[in-house]
């Protein structure tokens, strides 16, 4: 009889075998300096996936989530003209209108003229578009809070303040790098 189970695909190697094999090749790398830096972009791409299985279940993409958070984030009415959406979220205005008219069909957003400026277009955030970014705001925070869990509120503040200096040092650096190089749509 042959063993018919199947067998799990190749396995990403684990970040002290990445090391190992970066410094192999590679003998001027310091392995605490490549720790932090790997174990950063594995979480971020797994953070992704999870956040991206969430959205899924509302029935939003990643890029309707962006545009929603976007016009939350620039407060009550929540509303802004296609140009300035696409210019916080780095995309051509081309991706935006796409992404504009995804969304306004799907009942997420509207857009109509300016009432003060018949040239100006507004896109503004329906009701139905407010409900999922709740939802999907709900849902992250159980996540997030689940994934730090094992951190006391000190480790917590202490973690935020380094991964924010971090990020600042890359903002300074590399200040065009908060765009996409590009479009996802």
């Amino acid at each position: 009889m042959s063993d018919t189970t199947e067998q799990p695909g190749p396995q990403e190697p684990s970040l002290d075998e990445q090391i190992a094999a970066y410094q192999r090749e590679f003998r001027d790398l310091d392995p605490q300096v490549e720790q932090v830096v790997s174990a950063l972009g594995r979480l971020n791409r797994r953070m992704n996936v999870a956040y991206g299985r969430q959205l899924a279940t509302l029935g939003i993409s990643n890029a309707e989530w962006e545009v929603l958070k976007t016009l939350v984030l620039a407060g009550s009415p929540y509303r802004l003209g296609p140009g300035e959406l696409a210019k916080r979220l780095g995309l051509t205005p081309a991706a935006m209108t796409h992404r504009i008219d995804r969304m306004a069909a799907e009942g997420l957003v509207t857009r109509d003229r300016d009432e003060n400026n018949r040239v100006r277009v507004i896109v503004e955030v329906t009701d139905e578009g407010r409900t999922k970014w709740l939802e999907a705001m709900r849902m992250a925070t159980a996540f997030e809070e689940d994934l730090l869990q094992d951190f006391t509120g000190e480790e917590r503040g202490a973690l935020g303040d380094m991964l924010i200096r971090v990020l600042r040092r890359v903002e300074h650096t590399q200040p065009d790098a908060g765009g996409r190089l590009t479009d996802l749509d």
